[in-house]
């Protein structure tokens, strides 16, 4: 865990972590990767258990059904010693025979309304728990969809992960589980009590005498537990982030014969996990053994006293037949103690991060909103923008207009921020200073739903679904028809493959396009992006993977198309018959016009293309001599 920042109350120091806070008298520990783990403050518990009450109490009916079958089965579980006890004092030695059928009846009945008491309660109970589960689950991947991609830039994929599975499954626990638990217990001790108590009150008190004892081992359980449930939630979580990105990435490690090292890493965060499980289990032998050393002493003193006590003659032998069979309802709760604590703590550790994940707000959110219609024109205009990501200033100062079915294209050398032009486009970003425009108006005043239904991208590191080719190039636009799919397909020069694979556009592709080429992937997003019909069209460096012909052709097919188009590229043959054409070059605006007008301009563009035709990462250094570097703006206009 990290924490973002540290404040200074009187002597005493608090940290905060994520909107919690936290007393340093909780715990502070220092892992081996030096970040600090903390626990959350007194008071946070009952602050979880109100968050899941929310998801509960719309089952209040199911709950109170739960709870008539639970007085059933314990009414019947106390039934079951008491009859024994009559049994050998009314029956064995009154000699009653009688009443042993009467006896033996109310055994059998309450044997049988017992165990249909806790099969129906357990089918409700789990119903209940399954049901608030969904719903935790249904509202995290809801939020996760409404956060911007600055979250998913500072959170690791196995953190998410874990929220929505490892975490929910604690939730589920503590429902289905713990809870049910809790209350049978409380019922057994207040029952038992009463029955023991009426059999023999000094015993009684002799055994409940036991439970101080109990009590202090599981106050300094509960406390040192904590830390060990938020190093193994984390440790999982580190572990999930290198399987996770090991799946994504296999091809590149393969590539470079990187197996053993990733193998070696797995073990490493495999290690962390093993150690702060161990962790865990030490802490709980070292105070749990001696509570069950105190709850077997309860035995020892019923076998003694209890024994002492018929000899005398002051409790009969049905009497310490009841007392044995009720026995269970001290021992079984003191029993119990260790592991309703390590549920409750667990449950209290995965509810903190999921209410985190909850609490979540996005940095990009409508306001002010002027256009909320689906019509947009499609022009484009940056004014005096610049962003910077944390410490880092990606654009400045970047000033340009292009009209509604312009042909704009971006180039310059990797890293120079062509990237996070578009970025700001389909607003994934806001500018730090600036404004980016869509028809004359200011993007955060568009609708989100408006602007990138609006806008479609192909990217460079395509993205393909696990599923059929005709679904992928559809994603955008399910309602589309097989004839809409085959003419967005033919525009972006991938019919004809796709036509020559076994089941045509029926094909099943892999998790992000595998068994398709670098060049059939770009072609199938392309496809994709085309059949949304968007008013302003995105490619990003989408034919770097493809032959000049090929990239031609697809060239050639957007020519008929009056969208706005955004062209970002390395190769000048990509963009020279742009409407605009933008270089930049560390964030900065150097050059603007048309292929023509750069040329004459003599400068970097011209440079680049003279050097090699257009290969802007292979050009020579450029040191950067313009106003936008020295606070001027840069007009493109």
């Amino acid at each position: 865990m990290t924490i973002r920042g540290m404040a200074k109350a009187g002597n005493k120091e608090k940290h905060y972590f994520q909107g919690f806070e936290a007393d340093s008298d909780s715990f502070v520990q220092v892992n081996k990767n030096h970040t600090l783990q903390i626990c959350v403050k007194r008071g946070v518990f009952m602050d979880a258990l109100k968050w899941i009450w929310n998801y509960v109490k719309k089952y209040r009916l199911s709950m109170l059904i739960a709870l008539i079958f639970t007085a059933f089965f314990i009414a019947c579980a106390f039934i079951i010693p008491v009859v024994l006890g009559r049994i050998v004092d009314d029956v064995i030695y009154g000699c009653d025979t009688g009443l042993l059928f009467f006896y033996s009846f109310l055994l059998i009945a309450s044997v049988l309304i017992k165990e249909a008491a806790i099969y129906i309660r357990h089918l409700i109970i789990e119903n209940i728990s399954q049901n608030a589960v969904k719903s935790i689950r249904n509202s995290l991947y809801g939020k996760l969809q409404s956060l911007d991609c600055s979250y998913f830039n500072r959170t690791r994929k196995g953190d998410i992960m874990s929220r929505l599975t490892m975490d929910t499954d604690a939730i589920r626990v503590l429902i289905a589980g713990t809870v049910p638990s809790l209350i049978d217990q409380l019922f057994f001790i207040v029952i038992g009590f009463g029955i023991m108590f009426s059999a023999s009150p000094l015993l009684t008190w002799l055994l409940l005498s036991i439970s101080p004892f109990i009590a202090i081992f599981a106050y300094f359980l509960s406390k040192y537990i904590k830390k060990d449930f938020i190093a193994m939630r984390e440790a999982n979580s580190r572990l999930n982030t290198v399987v996770a990105e090991n799946i994504s990435g296999n091809r590149v490690v393969k590539a470079y014969a990187k197996e053993e090292y990733e193998i070696e890493k797995f073990e490493e965060r495999n290690e962390e996990y093993k150690n702060s499980f161990m962790a865990h289990i030490r802490t709980w032998i070292r105070y749990c053994p001696t509570m069950l050393f105190f709850v077997n002493l309860t035995y020892f003193i019923f076998t003694v006293v209890g024994g002492k006590l018929v000899i005398d003659g002051s409790l009969t032998v049905g009497q310490f037949t009841i007392f044995n069979g009720c026995l269970w309802c001290i021992t079984s709760p003191m029993s119990s103690v260790g592991n309703f604590i390590n549920q409750f703590q667990q449950f209290n550790a995965s509810s903190l991060k999921i209410r985190q994940l909850e609490q979540e707000q996005s940095l990009i959110v409508n306001r002010n909103v002027k256009k909320r219609d689906t019509g947009i024109n499609g022009k484009i205009q940056f004014k005096n923008v610049t962003f910077a990501y944390e410490a880092d200033r990606v654009l400045k100062n970047i000033n340009f207009t292009a009209n509604a079915g312009d042909t704009i294209a971006i180039i310059g050398p990797t890293g120079s921020g062509k990237s996070t032009v578009i970025n700001l486009i389909e607003r994934f970003y806001d500018p730090t200073f600036g404004t980016v425009y869509i028809d004359d108006i200011n993007v955060k005043n568009i609708d989100l739903a408006t602007l990138r239904q609006n806008v479609a991208s192909a990217m460079q590191d395509v993205f393909l679904f696990s599923d059929t080719i005709k679904n992928n190039i559809a994603y955008g636009a399910p309602n589309a028809t097989y004839e809409d799919v085959e003419r967005v397909a033919k525009a972006a020069n991938a019919h004809d493959f796709i036509s020559k694979m076994s089941d045509g556009y029926d094909t099943m592709v892999g998790e992000r396009g595998v068994g398709l080429s670098g060049g059939q992937r770009q072609r199938i997003s392309l496809a994709r992006a085309l059949l949304k019909n968007p008013a302003i069209l995105i490619l990003d460096d989408t034919t770097s993977a493809l032959d000049m012909e090929t990239e031609y052709n697809i060239q050639e097919n957007l020519k008929e198309s009056h969208r706005t188009k955004i062209i970002i590229a390395h190769r000048i043959s990509s963009v020279k018959n742009a409407d605009l054409i933008l270089v930049l070059n560390h964030g900065n605006l150097i050059e603007w016009g048309t292929h023509d007008e750069l040329m004459a301009q003599n400068g970097y563009y011209k440079g680049v293309f003279d050097h090699q035709f257009g290969d802007f990462d292979s050009a020579p250094s450029y040191h950067i001599n313009h106003p936008a570097n020295k606070g001027g703006s840069t007009n493109g206009n």
